[in-house]
């Protein structure tokens, strides 16, 4: 098998969790860019909070790319979306009363703000904030544009919270929608077609390249179908059962280099 694309998640795999990049990590993604594999960082991030990691690994411009908000956004560094598969006004009205009924902190994410109709922000829309650095609006429904452009909504909480309330969202939302644990405190709620594994089949066709021809790296839920889709889905060392299960490979873990062991193992050997 010849590797020509690979698509790295962010958290829990590309950083270690100081969220650092390791110059180990810098080289061997280089080594392999230099070989002309293509490198696709995939997370549920938007663009902002995954361009401090490209600025570290130097790829940048229009024929280099990114899969954002856990793949309803596929597009180039500069900025150009190639797929956007975005939620509704009335799929906001609908998972904003249900946030209401389940008494869990709820936000929306739009390519410019973080919104949420909780006058007592959650502690993780704050730090979400940080992270992806995108500044919050505090709006409840009927403030709420319908001009928007929803990325992503998402239950924010404790975890004690959010495994309440997770058996608790009713059949039809996961119809509906595509619904994922991402992290202890955060469920994301996407429109059904979004998924990291949706955007990066139709990111490889677009390039011109096969899935036996992609080599992808992860740890979470939100990485299952990404997993799954590649030729060689490698899962990290501290990835969840169901990755480990579902991947070809297991690596080690994001604090030993376990995306620069799978790349020199399988790409660049």
């Amino acid at each position: 098998m010849t590797i020509k694309v690979i698509a790295i998640d962010i958290d829990g795999t590309l950083v270690n969790d100081q969220k650092q990049v390791t110059q180990t990590t810098i080289d061997t993604i280089q080594a392999a860019r230099d070989r002309g594999i293509k490198v696709v960082l995939c997370s549920g991030r938007p663009l902002s909070g995954v361009k401090p990691y490209l600025d570290k690994l130097g790829i940048d411009g229009d024929d280099e790319y990114a899969i954002t908000f856990n793949g309803s956004v596929a597009q180039t560094i500069s900025g150009k979306v190639m797929t956007n598969h975005s939620l509704s006004y009335d799929d906001f009205i609908d998972l904003e009363a249900l946030s209401r009924k389940l008494q869990v902190h709820f936000q929306i994410e739009t390519p410019d703000h973080i919104y949420t109709p909780n006058k007592n922000i959650s502690a993780y829309t704050i730090a979400e904030s940080y992270m992806v650095r995108m500044l919050i609006r505090y709006r409840n429904a009927a403030e709420t544009s319908r001009d928007l452009t929803i990325s992503k909504a998402m239950f924010v909480d404790e975890p004690k919270i959010i495994s309440r309330i997770k058996p608790l969202i009713p059949a039809e939302f996961h119809d509906r929608f595509y619904v994922i644990q991402s992290e202890p405190f955060f469920i994301e709620i996407m429109n059904k077609n979004a998924s990291k594994g949706n955007a990066l089949s139709e990111l490889v066709a677009d390039l011109g390249f096969k899935s036996d021809e992609v080599m992808t790296l992860g740890d979470q839920g939100n990485d299952l179908t990404m997993i799954q889709y590649a030729g060689l889905g490698v899962a990290m060392g501290n990835a969840i059962p169901e990755v480990k299960e579902a991947a070809s490979a297991v690596t080690l873990t994001n604090n030993e280099d376990g995306v620069a062991a799978a790349i020199k193992k399988y790409a660049l050997a």
